[in-house]
């Protein structure tokens, strides 16, 4: 934990970026020689310098007025390292990176210079270490594909080493005459992006879309498919029939989306569009929203271990009745004695990482508890992967966990016990 109070730890952050600036008409800009040469070529999606840590981007984040060192370590407090917003003007843009840089997160960059000059701009940002990636529009329909793969193109030729990012539309919501699947493929076909991401907002007013988890199932078997990872989101705002979101709301989203492979989790949006119920509200105060983000994420995060990098063996329903388009557990993994939530629903997903498995079950209601009984074969070595990351051996638990609504357990071997 980092005890400094917030003013020196922004003094320090701000002598940070001074050091490699110089004064130009009054205003500060970064030193282009910081970014002459190249860093050494990475992955693209590896924003953290090879870190296991879940990428977490706020969306319409902080907007160009409000962009100050103490807004993105704001942003950063609530458990945030990615950031999405439009930027209005060049000057703008570039301190944004600086003051992301400073502490900590990267941004997905956007604005008027990017659309006009794809290859231009991206040359001209790609050295900065604020910057995660490019984006290049939101919710395309199949008839935009291909001048998106176009546009995609002429960034990659600026800059190759950095993500393209574009949110596809859920289910439902594509052109009637062709199937998702079909929409999924022919975007990957068209548009050269390094991962695949949607956007599908289930929670309405008292109940979930039926249509949420048909969702998950195709678009994570299509990123397989393509051989990419895939993002996918939680509603972090109220508008319309969509209400303000509670932890478990919150949870339910995150941890169905991390159970099906996700390797990357964002929320629309952080910033106020209209409703003062949003994380930051219409006059720039943090909600009560803010503090449930914060404590999503920082759950998240300490358990990333059990996500990042890990693929899906299989992912299973439990309950009376399960989703359409899903198919029910009916065979355990040999060290799983029992599972049983009685008539109740739960996502069961078994994920793989080099020789460690887990086991992740995830309540799939938001307002009622789920009893989980569980038992592991005797002599097997179980841990149990708490909230705040730490693990402890299963046997030391009684076999009935209560599981809060949306909530998650996380229990993990080796695959030669």
């Amino acid at each position: 934990m980092n005890n400094s109070c917030p003013s020196l730890r922004h003094f320090l952050a701000l002598l940070a970026i001074l050091a490699g600036t110089v004064l130009f008409n009054g205003c500060v800009y970064r030193s282009q020689i910081l970014y002459d040469s190249p860093p050494p070529s990475k992955d693209p999606l590896d924003f953290f310098d090879g870190e296991e840590r879940i990428p977490i981007l706020a969306w319409w984040s902080v907007v160009a007025e409000e962009a100050t060192l103490e807004r993105y370590q704001e942003l950063k407090d609530c458990g945030f390292n990615l950031s999405f917003g439009y930027i209005d003007t060049w000057d703008r843009a570039m301190k944004a990176l600086d003051y992301a840089e400073a502490v900590g997160i990267k941004i997905i960059f956007m604005g008027n210079d990017l659309e006009k000059n794809p290859t231009e701009t991206a040359r001209k940002v790609k050295y900065r270490p604020g910057l995660a990636g490019y984006f290049l529009r939101d919710e395309p329909h199949s008839n935009m594909f291909p001048e998106l793969g176009e546009y995609a193109r002429k960034i990659l030729e600026g800059d190759p080493n950095h993500l393209l990012y574009l949110n596809l539309l859920p289910i439902g919501a594509t052109d009637s005459f062709m199937p998702y699947r079909d929409y999924i493929r022919n975007f990957v076909k068209a548009v050269p992006v390094q991962l695949l991401s949607f956007d599908h907002y289930p929670i309405v007013i008292d109940y979930i879309r039926p249509t949420w988890y048909e969702n998950l199932e195709i678009f994570a078997e299509e990123a397989k498919r393509a051989n990419k990872p895939f993002w996918a989101f939680a509603l972090a705002t109220n508008h319309g029939p969509y209400p303000v979101p509670t932890i478990a709301m919150l949870k339910l989203q995150m941890y169905s989306n991390l159970a099906y492979g996700a390797q990357g989790v964002q929320y629309f949006t952080y910033w106020n569009r209209g409703e003062d119920t949003h994380p930051i509200t219409n006059n720039r105060k943090l909600s009560p929203v803010w503090d449930r983000l914060r404590e999503v994420n920082h759950e998240l995060q300490a358990r990333a271990y059990a996500f990042v990098g890990s693929e899906v063996v299989w992912v299973r329903h439990l309950g009376k009745d399960i989703p359409q388009g899903t198919k029910r557990l009916e065979q355990l993994p040999k060290i799983v004695k029992r599972l049983e939530t009685g008539d109740k629903g739960a996502v069961v997903s078994l994920l793989e990482k080099r020789q460690r498995q887990y086991l992740v079950v995830v309540n799939r209601s938001f307002t009622e508890q789920l009893n989980l009984t569980i038992d592991f074969q005797p002599d097997s070595k179980v841990d149990r992967i708490r909230k705040d990351g730490t693990k402890l051996s299963a046997h030391k638990y009684f076999n009935t966990y209560w599981m809060e609504p949306g909530s998650c357990e996380i229990f993990a071997w080796d695959k030669t016990d």
